[in-house]
């Protein structure tokens, strides 16, 4: 699935989940190395435990941030 991101550096995120794990995560744009780190740290997550992690993480004086986007694609994908 493909997220159109809100208010991030990041125009979108390509999100992957089978039987309820990230199976992958693709940031379009935002910060390379940070993205990354977040794609390799969700994968193999559980979907429901990678939002409670994530979701509410702003960034600078931001509403929300990579992570919090990447928690509303999944809550999307439920």
């Amino acid at each position: 699935m493909r997220y159109q991101t809100h208010g991030t550096c990041s125009s979108a995120i390509d999100v992957e989940v089978k039987d309820g794990r990230i199976e992958s995560v693709q940031f379009i744009g935002g910060c390379n190395g940070n993205t990354k780190g977040i794609s390799a740290l969700v994968k193999g997550m559980l979907v429901e435990e990678a939002i409670d992690r994530l979701k509410g993480i702003t960034c600078g004086f931001k509403s929300t941030s990579c992570p919090d986007q990447l928690a509303q694609a999944l809550e999307q994908m439920r």
